[in-house]
């Protein structure tokens, strides 16, 4: 780390004339009045993690502007001329409704068009996953979209794609990092752009996407039989607003209401504290207004629609929220037993899913024959695996634990939107069998085995806690733990070092994955805990995983709370609380 004389030295770089008013005003007042945030917005410059670049929006370094996405753009701009050449470039732009999303977009516009690109930049605010596709769609060599996903307002973020739809990985990523590194002043970038290429994109593009969606659906005879299926839907101040629902009424159903009080875009969100789908209290008046309107599920979609929370009814008839393992498991077990009982299975399907999401998954995978792909997490991993499968094994889909999923291949990202309509047709596929989705979850833990995961997080804010965070995981890795909640430790996988470790035998085995910073710990019982600092966030990530036969539909709750006392077992044990 940066000493504070270093750091104020940094700080003083952008008092220039080539900074605007508002950003020396802003840096002046640190210097003289406030140490820490100075050191929080200069101690690190800003860069890619698993979901590009994110940040607090203000003046510095490490913070969200439209210098350090400037740098960002300039970087990338250099990197694909490298890989392209400099004739014919073209990129697609989006972004969401957070404070500046279409400043920054703009912004990055006109950094593209002077450097030659030819940009596909959307009218107004549009979900990631569409961006995704666009890219695909007009043959972009790249392509960016605004957003800071479901982070707190102060936040936003830059999210680099490349041209396959995906998020940028190996050796891309870290070669976009030296090209931006190489910016070493605001005067290297090119802020002077040129209109005349710019592209705009609205309701052509978004039909295209829809009709694409369409493909994902399995059983459209079940939708025209149960067209009246109740579904609430809020996009949570959020871009889902602009196709979530345009997507339900193409796949045909006819009854839907969407929260009055979040449908507007607002970078604020001010009917929640987080505009996480994760968060029961994001979810609070979607479930009010379902139990006012006598609905059948609640979808929650975040700023950007690539995350989805969903709630259902439980034997009670009370509206529960499901976590982002059981919505990937319902969807999963919906596709492959409905491929199968159609006849679509060819023999090449496969699905993916990340080493800390449910292995509830792969269970299931095995029963249909398909075959199941654990990666490590970031959906840019199933992008690219993806990618270098096309044409020899068809994806069918995937997800993961943090509510993301993708039923299709003609985006490479997580998408919220198709999503939304394959919850909702297998809700009226399990309509059609008398049953709710919650009905459907505890058959799946019935034949397969009952599954409960948590998750914890701890945050550790500022260049102190990004130390702290980095002595945690020293620590687990010199003096893991033989014993937790008095449980052996079976075998150790470091992500890392890329080994697996047999703990009583000392056997080591290798993991055929790319190298991160993740450990998980097997006990036992069949209990499994992965621990990851987070690329987008200042926290650390806990994983709890058990899992035990369900004997009977009735014994659901007792068994689950059984389960929850092992986590917290767990919990305690590790002295995370």
């Amino acid at each position: 780390m940066l000493s504070l004389n270093n750091i104020k030295k940094k700080a003083s770089t952008w008092l220039g004339e080539e900074f605007n008013e508002e950003t020396r005003k802003e840096v002046r007042e640190m210097l003289d009045n406030d140490e820490k945030k100075l050191i929080d917005a200069f101690y690190q410059d800003l860069e890619f993690g698993t979901g590009g670049l994110r940040g607090i929006m203000g003046a510095g370094t490490n913070r969200m502007n439209i210098y350090t996405l400037g740098m960002a753009t300039q970087g990338l701009a250099n990197y694909i001329i490298k890989q392209f050449g400099n004739k014919g470039i073209r990129v697609a732009i989006a972004y969401d409704c957070r404070n500046n999303s279409h400043y920054f977009a703009e912004t990055t516009t006109d950094i593209f068009t002077a450097n030659g690109f030819d940009v596909y930049l959307f009218e107004s605010l549009r979900p990631t996953p569409e961006l995704s596709f666009a890219i695909r769609h007009y043959k972009c060599h790249s392509g960016v979209v605004i957003t800071a996903s479901h982070n707190p307002p102060e936040y936003n973020g830059y999210k680099v794609y490349w041209n396959d739809g995906g998020q940028v990985v190996a050796p891309h990523d870290e070669a976009i990092i030296e090209e931006v590194r190489k910016i070493k002043s605001v005067n290297d970038i090119k802020f002077k752009g040129d209109k005349s290429k710019v592209r705009m994109l609205g309701k052509e593009t978004d039909d295209a996407f829809l009709k694409e969606m369409l493909t994902i659906s399995i059983n459209p005879e079940l939708i025209r039989k149960h067209s009246d299926l109740g579904i609430v839907y809020t996009p949570i101040h959020g871009t889902g607003i602009k196709l979530v629902p345009p997507a339900l009424r193409l796949f045909g159903f006819r009854n839907i209401i969407t929260v009055a009080e979040q449908e507007q875009p607002d970078g604020n969100f001010p009917t929640v504290k987080s505009p996480n789908p994760e968060d029961p209290e994001a979810l609070k008046l979607a479930i009010e207004t379902a139990i006012r309107n006598g609905s059948d599920i609640v979808m929650a979609t975040d700023p950007d629609a690539d995350r989805l929370g969903i709630a259902v009814k439980n034997k009670e008839g009370d509206f529960i929220m499901l976590n982002g393992n059981q919505t990937c498991v319902l969807l999963i077990y919906y596709i492959l037993s409905q491929y199968k009982e159609k006849n679509k299975y060819l023999g090449n399907e496969y699905i993916l899913k990340t080493i800390v999401t449910t292995d509830l998954l792969d269970k299931i995978a095995e029963k249909y024959n398909v075959e199941c792909f654990n990666l490590l997490t970031g959906f840019k991993f199933f992008a690219e695996l993806i990618r270098m499968l096309e044409g020899k094994k068809k994806f069918i889909g995937g997800g993961e634990e943090s509510y993301g999923f993708l039923p299709g291949d003609y985006v490479r990202d997580k998408d919220a939107v198709a999503s939304c309509a394959l919850v909702a047709e297998a809700a009226a596929w399990a309509k059609s069998r008398g049953k709710t989705l919650f009905d459907i979850l505890i058959d799946i833990y019935l034949e397969f085995g009952l599954y409960n995961e948590k998750l914890v997080n701890i945050v550790r804010k500022g260049a102190k806690g990004a130390n702290e965070i980095k002595e945690m995981m020293r620590n687990y890795r010199s003096n893991p733990p033989k014993k937790i909640n008095n449980n052996n430790v079976l075998r150790i996988s470091d992500y890392e070092t890329l080994t697996t470790t047999d703990c009583l035998t000392g056997e080591k085995t290798g993991i055929k994955l790319q190298k991160s910073n993740v450990l998980q710990f097997f006990l036992e019982d069949g209990s499994k805990i992965s621990i990851r600092p987070s690329g987008t966030e200042p926290k650390i990530k806990f994983y709890f995983s058990v899992n035990t036969k369900l004997e009977s539909a009735s014994a659901y709750d007792d068994t689950m709370k059984l389960l929850d006392e092992r986590i917290e077992g767990i919990i305690n044990d590790m002295k995370l609380k």
